[in-house]
């Protein structure tokens, strides 16, 4: 029996990967400068992981995930995240962010306030930069205070921030025009 898969899929941001295994996705991985390093990438951190096709509720996820690339209104919500080994905080953390409608965003502080903490805004935002499972749990619609863009871990940095904002059509990140037309 298969415990952890992989696959890489095209989307409008280029090949994305997606892991998972018995209990739901274990990771979700943006493009990245080759399909070698972004096998490389899923190896490093599943030694027992492999390449295989995707049973069909996976299948499903991918094809969700390029319609949401492409500007679909999904949400992804309800896409199953197996979240073993995620701390009590990071699980609040990502059920907030999983909430936030495509084109929307919060604040760091917003999210704090919402887990009834709102001193907690640099813990928020260390949660977001080790989320597994970007787009699915859209960490990228989480920006700093006073529209600024905050940090992005993921490959691209901030610039696939903007991307994906941009693909779901947000407005209240300042830095936004900034990434029309490049």
């Amino acid at each position: 029996m298969l415990e952890l898969g992989f696959t890489l899929f095209d989307t409008a941001i280029g090949r994305c990967g997606l892991a998972w295994g018995e209990a739901g996705i274990v990771a979700v991985q943006l493009p990245e400068s080759s399909d070698a390093k972004a096998r490389a990438r899923f190896e490093r951190r599943f030694p027992e992981i492999v390449e295989t096709e995707p049973p069909s509720q996976i299948a499903s996820a991918i094809t969700r995930i390029q319609g949401l690339l492409t500007g679909a209104r999904d949400d992804l919500a309800d896409i199953v995240l197996d979240m073993e080994g995620l701390s009590d905080f990071q699980r609040r953390v990502y059920a907030i962010g999983r909430a936030i409608p495509p084109g929307q965003t919060l604040t760091y502080g917003e999210v704090a306030r919402r887990l009834g903490d709102p001193t907690a805004s640099r813990a928020v935002g260390e949660a977001m930069g080790k989320n597994p499972f970007p787009i699915i749990m859209p960490c990228h619609r989480v920006q700093g205070a006073d529209g600024k863009l905050g940090g992005f871990s993921a490959p691209g940095g901030g610039v696939t921030k903007l991307k994906l904002l941009e693909i779901e059509g947000a407005t209240s990140v300042d830095a936004l025009p900034l990434f029309a037309g490049r």
